[in-house]
């Protein structure tokens, strides 16, 4: 069996309008390489399946995939990327944001023997919270996952076939791929390529989105979190014991204190807060760990769609 050189993985949300111009640039990029298309349509509610469907069936080198439900943009990626089969792969957005032309930059990066390249957007055309979630994402990778202080986490890059291979190993419930990548190797680069206004239509992502990957690199890759929420919890004692000291002086030595509930009023306010936030993070990890032990799908393929040509 021959395998494709480049694979390309493209998550696809509500974007029927995008996908036709997508593929054809696509096709002009990668004009004289072996490559493959493999359009994962996450929950569309537009008519974006039949779009893809159509694609498929005429074109020997695109495979669709259908899923049952939205199930989030990562878990879409790893559902292409176990259906991929080149020996390097990019991932994508839908939007055209991401220039196909900018594929065999990315891909001649990797080529020198690094696992991954990241595109490096010289200027971001996008909004502010997205802006926003994407720089407080990249500094939580920094302290919880090593993530490179140069290095920007596109959502457009190439990655070798080798750490395909481990990613798509990746079995909890919420994946996150930058995450499961940082945590495999530390061989990557980036090359700077250029950021393209949205093709049509509106962007999908939104404050809840952002959020949404800040917890699983907040919960998933590392225990940090709960050191820290342990060290505040050690941090808040101290401070209680220092207190505890000082009013028992003021009571019985200097007899210099106020009646009243205010300090210990305070007091609670202060600490029921810090163990709330404390057991919100230990509950985070606990529901996940609970989602994890009892299987919680990562996503569910409802239809796969091939041309002849293209059928195993």
């Amino acid at each position: 069996m021959n395998f494709p050189e480049i694979s390309i993985v493209i998550p696809v949300y509500n974007s029927s309008a995008i996908i036709t111009e997508l593929h054809g640039q696509l096709c002009k990029a990668l004009e004289g390489i072996d490559h493959e298309i493999i359009f994962v349509n996450d929950g569309s509610i537009d008519n974006s399946w039949e779009k893809i469907r159509s694609l498929a069936l005429t074109n020997s080198n695109i495979t669709g995939l259908q899923l049952r439900k939205n199930s989030g943009q990562d878990n879409a990626l790893l559902a292409g990327l176990r259906s991929s089969r080149g020996n390097y792969v990019v991932i994508m957005d839908d939007d055209l944001q991401h220039n196909p032309s900018d594929i065999i930059t990315l891909y001649q990066a990797c080529l020198k023997g690094f696992d991954v390249c990241y595109g490096n957007f010289i200027s971001k055309k996008q909004n502010f919270v997205k802006n926003t979630g994407s720089d407080l994402n990249g500094r939580m990778a920094q302290l919880l996952v090593q993530k490179p202080k140069e290095i920007y986490l596109s959502p457009f890059k190439v990655i070798n076939r080798s750490t395909v291979n481990e990613i798509i190993k990746f079995g909890g419930p919420y994946p996150y791929i930058d995450g499961i990548l940082l945590s495999i190797t530390s061989s990557i680069t980036q090359v700077n390529i250029e950021h393209h206004k949205r093709n049509s239509g509106k962007s999908n992502y939104s404050f809840t989105r952002s959020f949404s990957v800040f917890m699983k690199l907040f919960t998933g890759f590392s225990v940090i979190p709960l050191r820290i929420a342990t060290f505040t919890g050690c941090i808040a004692t101290l401070v209680g014991i220092c207190l505890l000291i000082k009013y028992l002086y003021d009571y019985f030595v200097t007899k210099n204190y106020i009646e009243g509930w205010t300090t210990v009023v305070v007091l609670i306010i202060l600490f029921s807060g810090l163990i709330l936030i404390t057991l919100g993070i230990v509950g985070e990890y606990i529901g996940r760990m609970y989602l994890a032990v009892n299987n919680k799908p990562q996503y569910s393929i409802a239809e796969i769609v091939k041309s002849a040509d293209n059928a195993e």
